[in-house]
Formats: C-alpha cells, structure tokens, sequence
C-alpha cells in the first residue's frame, strides 16, 4: 500500500534491519508477478514490525482477517513457537490460491490455518480466544471486526489495524466514504476506554490497540 515515508529513508530503514527469510523474498517478487496488486503486501519493514510484536507477546493464537498473498502470515508464523498458530481469512479465491502455494513451502514451527471465505461469516463459527488479531481486510468492515472481536478478547490482547491513514486522504477537508469511515473510526478508537492505542506513521499507518 501506500508509504507516506521518503524512499530513501525506508531503504536506509531496511538496509539496518534483520534480513527476512528466502520465503519472503519469494512472496514479495511473485506477488508483483501473479497479481496487479503487490503492493498491498506489508513488506519486509512492517512486516518484520508486526512478527516483533507477536514474538515479543509469545502469542499463541494469532487471527489475520485479509490474507492475500501470505506475506504477513509467514512473516508472524516464522517467529511463533511450539504449538502456536494462526488462522487467516482470504475471501478472494485467487489471492487464497497463492498464498496456499506460499504457506505449503512454509518449514517454521508455527502452524497456519488458512480459511477460504467471507470472514464475517467464518468468524460467526470460531469460538477462540484470539492473543492478537490482524485486520487488513475492507476498511469499511474495520469497526464490525473489532466491535465483534473486542469483547471475546482477554485483557492483554491485541488489534493491529493497517491502513489507517490511507495515502494521507485523512488529512483532506473533503473525503470519499472510505475515508471518513477510516477517520470516523480512527477517532472512535482513540476515545474507546477499554484500550489503549498508538496509531504509528508506518507505511500506510498502523495502529495498535492493547485491551486494558
């Protein structure tokens, strides 16, 4: 998506940080490659940000609401240990296609659940009590997930939330409905008593929410 931070910078950034693994290399190029949609991968330095967060947690069960082509998935499954896992929801056919092709190369100790369908849906199913939940699927459906998910969660638990700052189109006076919702929601967020957040300038905008 969308880097609101000098190139150079971000090179700089990454030239100073740990190498990602072969297998994200790969998920990197061919995502340019098979889809018109690269871009939307979260790349080595978000990506290497939110495998941080979750080793940091020693989270064991880690829900990603988007998958596309599995870039943040291995990324997270690389750092979960013995008997840790992650369910992720792609709803695009294609895009679940290859990240299944990703996730079969995929060696770590972490397991991965990769489910194929509409993730409001599917949710409606699981009964889990998710350490860290990932939502980078529509931006519209941000609030139903974190409405729906939030009281499930135990205190401790996180949301990460991509894209928060859409290209910097917050920032307009005039904005289409995808982004007002963002802000709209952006601010429900920053004024919700049973967290704390920290919305992050990184790449597109991240924010983290901890349940008090």
């Amino acid at each position: 998506m969308h880097n609101l931070i000098a190139k150079e910078i971000e090179e700089y950034c990454e030239e100073h940080s740990s190498k990602t693994s072969s297998l994200l290399q790969k998920i990197a190029r061919q995502s340019f490659l098979r889809t018109n949609q690269g871009h939307m991968i979260s790349g080595p330095l978000q990506g290497s940000f939110i495998a941080q967060l979750v080793a940091m947690m020693k989270a064991k069960k880690v829900l990603e609401i988007g998958t596309f082509t599995g870039y943040t998935t291995i990324a997270i499954a690389e750092v979960l240990g013995e008997g840790a896992e992650i369910t992720t929801i792609e709803i695009n056919p294609e895009h679940h296609h290859i990240a299944e092709s990703f996730i079969k190369e995929f060696q770590g100790k972490g397991k991965i659940n990769l489910i194929l369908g509409d993730a409001k849906q599917v949710l409606e199913e699981v009964d889990e009590n998710w350490d860290m939940v990932l939502i980078d699927a529509a931006k519209m459906d941000n609030a139903y997930y974190y409405n729906f998910l939030l009281p499930k969660m135990k205190s401790g638990s996180v949301f990460l939330l991509d894209n928060v700052l859409w290209k910097g189109k917050i920032l307009k006076e005039e904005m289409d409905r995808r982004t007002a919702e963002i802000d709209r929601f952006n601010k429900e967020l920053a004024q919700d008593d049973r967290v704390e957040v920290s919305l992050l300038p990184i790449r597109d905008g991240i924010t983290i929410v901890r349940k008090k």
